[in-house]
Order: C-alpha cells, then structure tokens, then sequence
C-alpha cells in the first residue's frame, strides 16, 4: 500500500523529468542535425572554391603562356610580368576578402547553432 502510495506521489515529478529529458534529447537531435549540416555546407564550400580556383589560376596561365607568346621583346617581357603580377596580387586580394567573409560567416552559424537558434 505504501509502494502504490510512492508511485501516486512521485507520478507528477516523474512526469515532468520524462518531459524534461524528451525536451533535452530534442535539444541535442537538433544540435546533431545542425551540425552535420553545417559540415555538409562547408564540404560543398570548400569543393567550390577548389574548383573556382583551379579554374581562375588555369584562365591566368592561359592568358600569361598567349601574351608571353606574343611578346617580341624584353621590354615586352617585363611589362608582361608586370601586369601578370598586378592579376595575380588582384587575384589573392579577391580570394582573401571572399574567405575572410566565409570564416565570418562559419563563425556566425557556429555561434548560433551553439546558442540553439536556426540555421537559416
């Protein structure tokens, strides 16, 4: 009769911890799911600007093989490697601002999928 008399009592507390422990699982299924897909996107980031970047550097060696083609003199040389250096300088400034952004921006969605907020 006392046993019956425990279970009646704790039945509420019970409840409300089996309650709490279902909102806590939620809580870390959802940590679970951001974080894969927040490795998802930075997989699928990082592929593209592998790729945008093999392609940009093979578009500035084709164009520096045709004018070094093209070029009859050292004068011609040497303002040759000069422009192709001016690309280049403009090439790493470009793909630097676009991965100081993305790091701001992982640094973002990390802090919201750490203080529990959306993704998107």
């Amino acid at each position: 009769m006392a046993e019956l008399s425990e279970r009646i009592s704790s039945g509420p507390s019970q409840s409300a911890a089996e309650a709490e422990a279902s909102r806590l699982n939620q809580s870390m299924l959802e940590f679970m799911f951001g974080t894969q897909r927040m490795m998802f996107e930075e997989l699928m980031f990082v592929s593209d600007a592998m790729m945008e970047r093999t392609r940009t550097e093979m578009h500035l060696l084709t164009e520096f093989v045709a004018k070094m083609a093209g070029a009859h003199s050292v004068k011609d040389v040497r303002t040759l490697c000069q422009e192709c250096g001016q690309h280049q300088l403009d090439f790493f400034r470009r793909d630097s601002e676009r991965l100081f952004k993305h790091g701001e921006r992982m640094i973002a969605t990390t802090s919201n999928l750490i203080n529990g907020r959306s993704l998107n």
